[in-house]
């Protein structure tokens, strides 16, 4: 299996299965294990230093979300991008989101505002550095903290549990869309400092609502990742 993974750290407080899941799922979502990858559990296993068992209950759960394709006798594969199962998940995080903005926009405090101000000038650096990763996982913080902030944490379990699907084509998209994406965090975060719900809520409508764009875009650019 390529590329390497490192070893894991037997002393972190979640279980080795869920670091194992972790891991892979990271790797799934930023494609450094693209489509049609094959996957051993023994290889894996023995590049983390770990047993068998919690490989096979991470490759399980991935196989559950749609990540991983298990076929007995055959090799164990990384799944092709689904565009189903990114439109499944534009639905979801859309509706969860857009609620989310409204409670937002009065609960907020400026605490709140300024930390997410913090995540868009670290992210502004991330792309000035051109850190596809970094800009990514500060998009995901910005949209987190927000429902965080907001006591809404659980709408982010939601969202987290069926988003990784829209990750994949989102974060191949980076390389062109990272400067919309940064611009349209700006325009929530204006929307919220200004106490407009429907405002904020309208703003992540339209930072999400490019799926389409953006799945019309590999079809023609990277048709081999579906």
């Amino acid at each position: 299996m390529s590329p390497l993974l490192p070893p894991l750290d037997a002393h972190h407080p979640r279980s080795m299965a869920d670091q194992v899941y972790d891991m892979l799922y990271e790797r799934i979502i930023n494609l450094t294990l693209p489509p049609g990858t094959k996957l051993s559990e023994a290889e894996v296993a023995a590049q983390l230093g770990v047993s068998r068992q919690p490989v096979r209950d991470a490759f399980y759960r991935l196989s559950q979300l749609g990540f991983i394709q298990i076929r007995p006798q055959r090799a164990t594969t990384v799944a092709p991008i689904s565009k189903d199962a990114i439109v499944r998940a534009y639905f979801i995080r859309s509706a969860l989101e857009e609620a989310t903005m409204r409670v937002a926009a009065t609960n907020l405090k400026p605490v709140h505002l300024t930390a997410l101000q913090d995540i868009l000038v670290r992210q502004e650096d991330a792309l000035r550095m051109a850190d596809k990763t970094g800009f990514h996982a500060l998009d995901d913080q910005f949209h987190h903290d927000i429902c965080n902030y907001s006591g809404l944490g659980f709408g982010w379990a939601v969202i987290k549990e069926n988003k990784g699907h829209m990750d994949r084509a989102r974060y191949l998209s980076l390389s062109f869309g990272a400067p919309r994406a940064l611009a349209e965090h700006h325009d929530i975060l204006d929307a919220l400092r200004a106490g407009d719900g429907d405002g904020a809520a309208a703003a992540v409508k339209r930072h999400l609502n490019h799926i389409d764009e953006i799945i019309d875009w590999l079809q023609t650019t990277q048709p081999e990742v579906f």
